[in-house]
């Protein structure tokens, strides 16, 4: 299809001081391995032994909420359905909501006991529903994850019980991280910190295992993780001055550890990175022309901020340029991607972002037709 290119170029010199402890040469982590990545981009702005294999424990949770609400995203399965615990599911040692043989709850239900709760239980029987059985819920998995190319990982179960087939690195937990918090509702869920899961016979209420939560300002997500095997990990996403990070923190010995030295990797890359912002979410920046709809254009804009993350010490020259479909027709729907915003630094190509219809178009009747054809016509 022809591409109409509206050209917008804003270059802007940005020039920062800050006085920054320690540089990515000199900053280490007391852990098996960690990876923080730009939220922004995926780029890896810090890693330790990121490819070291090591065991993922309840971190594995993350993929089966991936599994869950890419389903739920893509109409396979509804928040609404009705999910029944089998007596093996309910059989789930280590972290548990306690479901008990024969009892219902909605996916919805089985989210926030695996995202919150980090249940066993709950992961056991989400996979059981989506897959069959576990094993075929496992296949998917594993074939999902090599298709987010993470190589260096293995999963044999949902909830991330020690199997010594069961393993992953800091790198390929990044990728997943990276990949989760695109997915729509993750974060909804994952910021949960507290949730009534069962008023009674015995009250139960759900304290979200990510204590970040509530000690790290921004934090908004994802998964902790712990066995003997393992050790203490966590996969946690923070965003502050419009700058996301994701830090990966790995085979912790110290109690409480993985909270502390994951707040050590997001204090690193909150002193040293910034969030140059070019367009916010939801800004219109383009007009778009529509042939035989009840309106000649239409607004677009874009779903998600528009920027580049850089070292605070950086002298950047920022610029984007706009694309945008030509020949549309409608009928058009509201969220219908309608072009791409390219964003450069120095020139260089950094990310790419959708821009979408502000709203519905339909299709123009034949009065609205006739009457066009008729204002075409020179007298």
């Amino acid at each position: 299809m022809k591409k109409l290119w509206l050209i917008i170029f804003i270059v802007t010199t940005i020039i920062l001081f800050c006085s920054i402890t320690s540089t990515a040469a000199e900053f280490s982590l007391d852990a098996t391995s960690a990876v923080l990545v730009d939220g922004n981009s995926g780029k890896i702005l810090f890693e330790q032994n990121a490819d070291a294999k090591v065991y993922p424990a309840s971190v594995t949770k993350l993929m089966t909420l991936v599994m869950i609400l890419e389903a739920v995203d893509d109409g396979t399965i509804s928040l609404d359905d009705k999910v029944t615990t089998s007596a093996k599911a309910a059989s789930m040692g280590g972290s548990q909501v306690y479901l008990y043989e024969g009892e219902v709850r909605t996916v919805d239900e089985m989210i926030i006991a695996i995202a919150v709760g980090s249940g066993n239980d709950a992961s056991y029987a989400m996979a059981e529903y989506m897959g069959g059985t576990m094993e075929n819920f496992v296949d998917m998995m594993n074939k999902r994850a090599k298709e987010l190319d993470m190589n260096n990982t293995n999963f044999a179960n949902p909830h991330g019980l020690h199997d010594e087939n069961h393993y992953t690195c800091a790198h390929d937990m990044a990728i997943l991280a990276y990949h989760a918090i695109q997915v729509p509702l993750m974060l909804d869920y994952t910021s949960i910190y507290e949730y009534e899961f069962r008023p009674d016979p015995k009250k139960l209420v759900l304290w979200n295992t990510n204590r970040l939560l509530k000690w790290y300002d921004g934090t908004d997500g994802l998964k902790t993780g712990y066995t003997p095997e393992a050790g203490r990990n966590l996969v946690a996403s923070a965003v502050r001055n419009d700058l996301r990070l994701i830090s990966v923190v790995m085979g912790v010995e110290e109690r409480k550890g993985h909270f502390t030295k994951s707040m050590e990797l997001l204090n690193y890359g909150f002193n040293t990175y910034k969030y140059n912002l070019l367009c916010k979410a939801g800004d219109v920046i383009a007009t778009v022309p529509v042939g035989k709809g009840s309106v000649d254009e239409i607004e677009a804009t874009v779903a998600q901020n528009v920027g580049v993350t850089s070292a605070k010490t950086d002298t950047a020259e920022l610029s984007f340029s706009i694309e945008t479909e030509s020949g549309l027709t409608a009928p058009i729907k509201a969220g219908a991607v309608v072009g791409q915003v390219t964003v450069y630094s120095n020139g260089e190509k950094v990310t790419t972002r959708d821009i979408i219809a502000t709203k519905d178009v339909k299709r123009g009747g034949f009065l609205r037709t006739w009457q066009k054809l008729l204002n075409n016509i020179s007298i």
